[in-house]
């Protein structure tokens, strides 16, 4: 499973820790904080747990046919119709991920930007995805849900966040 633009890292940790016998690379471009997400890692000695410093655009460079789960947490909502392009669910990054994806592509996708979310709802959508679940009202105590700092921080603050789940079916070439 991989974290696309992971932060400081408190998400992919917690799921490394929770999850021994699934394998995380977090993915991140910024080494402003990729150092924190490394030094926490770090500490735990997770040997399920990967950190990259890479670019999302050049993930096909790395992972083929590999990947089961990509998380998109409180990516940066590019908001200008002009950076559209920028956005991890766009076309373009959309068409990335069916080359990394093993079987069926399946994207976790949280965010407090409803323009980002709504846009990411009808971008899946129009690229062949299923939304299985989504909700504008995330319940993020739940025990399931695993927080982010982003996430954390909204939360506190009475910010709202969106959730959704969408699931590609993989078409078998070999047919």
């Amino acid at each position: 499973y991989i974290e696309i633009g992971m932060g400081k890292g408190d998400f992919i940790i917690e799921n490394a820790k929770r999850n021994a016998n699934v394998n995380f690379i977090g993915i991140e471009k910024f080494d402003s904080v990729i150092v924190r997400a490394i030094q926490k890692s770090n500490d735990l000695e997770l040997d399920n747990l990967k950190i990259i410093r890479m670019d999302a655009n050049k993930l096909n460079d790395i992972f083929d046919n590999e990947v089961d789960l990509i998380y998109l947490n409180f990516s940066d909502p590019w908001p200008k119709d002009r950076h559209a392009k920028r956005r991890l669910t766009s076309p373009i990054f959309l068409n990335i991920y069916d080359g990394i994806f093993k079987d069926d592509n399946n994207i976790v996708m949280k965010t407090d930007n409803i323009n980002l979310f709504n846009y990411s709802l009808e971008s899946l959508i129009e690229n062949g995805y299923e939304i299985v679940y989504e909700t504008n009202d995330l319940d993020c105590l739940n025990g399931d849900n695993i927080m982010t700092e982003y996430e954390n921080k909204f939360y506190n603050r009475g910010v709202k966040i969106n959730k959704l789940v969408a699931i590609k079916q993989k078409v078998n070439k070999n047919v």
